[in-house]
């Protein structure tokens, strides 16, 4: 999943992520005044792993990712409709990588998230104003087991 992965076919976000990779984070970690990860996900057509950056929050031990598009799109996100086919992720975060289980958030919790995410990146009020869609947010959880699910680059 890890080294396979193609990058998003969005040159300035491919090139984010490729700054990312090749610094763990140094470089890429905070974009755009809000911390980021690496977010792998398997496409729900083409089985490829496919890996994007995204804007992250964190919410008692689980990330929390906003599946906002852009200001002017009205359907969901590649990666996120990826994630609903395939909820098993891979996550990066500075220099540490892992597997993750994501789900999308619903009700009063989705409610609190996205308060939580719009404090950290207020540009999702305006995303938000613009588009026709409930926006999803997505929580992650950390997956663990015997197999090693998490490892750190070096």
């Amino acid at each position: 999943m890890w080294d396979d992965a193609a990058d998003s076919p969005d040159p300035s976000v491919a090139e984010h992520v490729r700054r990312y990779l090749a610094t763990d984070g140094r470089d890429g970690y905070l974009e755009g005044g809000v911390t980021n990860l690496v977010l792998t996900v398997k496409g729900r057509k083409s089985g490829r792993w496919l890996r994007t950056g995204l804007f992250f929050g964190e919410d008692d031990g689980r990330y929390v990712l906003v599946a906002s598009g852009s200001a002017i799109t009205h359907t969901h996100p590649a990666w996120y409709l990826n994630v609903v086919a395939n909820p098993e992720v891979g996550v990066q975060i500075l220099g540490e990588r892992f597997t993750a289980r994501a789900r999308t958030a619903e009700g009063p919790e989705r409610e609190r998230l996205w308060r939580m995410m719009t404090e950290l990146a207020p540009v999702y009020r305006t995303y938000e104003a613009r588009s026709r869609r409930q926006i999803p947010v997505v929580v992650l959880e950390r997956a663990f087991g015997a197999a090693g699910l998490r490892e750190r680059t070096t």
